[in-house]
């Protein structure tokens, strides 16, 4: 197994912990985790750190809504995609098998050109979130964002203009970064990919095609 070099922040494994994340980054949140033993860790601290605020909080008088807005939090965090360990075998880790149905044979793969391909995940509407399956040695279009985008990879590698991106690594991308993603040679690149926000495109072709294919 290769060794994860590239993980969660704490905002967003706090956000993860406390329900508040977009339905679509929670899952990559912890199909991640279910593959990494340190931010798994991290996380189990976070959940104790909170856990002991809230026993050692003194008492408040309780608003009108409170109790709906408590169930409303209840609800959220249940519904969070949760973290699992990996399928013996499987590319695709437990908590990402649930919303494919299966393994890579389920997913329902839809061409982009050029050999990449996808298949959109429903979640709610707040963030979308993709599987791509990109050819070995192949390039995505150069790209910025007008939000955030969190891609994690499931199977083979890529780089780009932040280092190289083996299985079980996270690159989270926001303004300031624009690159180039390229699947290394040798085997076809998986990444689950959730973004918040349409992405910057510097060629006009992948700009019209853009409405079309939904990133």
């Amino acid at each position: 197994m290769e060794q994860i070099k590239h993980h969660l922040t704490d905002s967003l494994l706090m956000g993860y912990a406390s329900g508040n994340l977009p339905e679509a980054f929670s899952l990559v949140v912890a199909t991640h985790i279910s593959l990494c033993d340190e931010c798994r860790a991290r996380l189990a601290s976070f959940d104790a750190v909170g856990g002991a605020l809230i026993d050692e909080d003194d008492t408040v008088e309780m608003t009108e809504n409170a109790l709906n807005a408590t169930l409303e939090l209840i609800a959220r965090a249940s519904s969070a995609p949760k973290p699992s360990t990996p399928t013996k075998g499987a590319v695709l880790p437990s908590p990402l098998q649930g919303y494919v149905g299966g393994d890579l044979d389920s997913v329902r793969w839809r061409n982009l050109g050029g050999g990449v391909k996808h298949a959109v995940l429903k979640t709610s509407s707040q963030a979308t979130v993709r599987l791509l399956q990109i050819p070995a040695g192949a390039a995505m279009p150069d790209h910025g964002h007008n939000g955030t985008e969190l891609t994690l990879v499931l199977k083979g590698a890529f780089q780009d203009e932040d280092g190289r991106f083996g299985r079980g690594d996270i690159e989270i991308a926001n303004e300031d970064l624009h690159h180039t993603p390229i699947a290394e040679e040798g085997d076809v690149c998986i990444c689950l990919a959730a973004t918040d926000a349409p992405l910057r495109f510097r060629r006009l072709i992948p700009r019209i095609a853009q409405p079309f294919i939904g990133i």
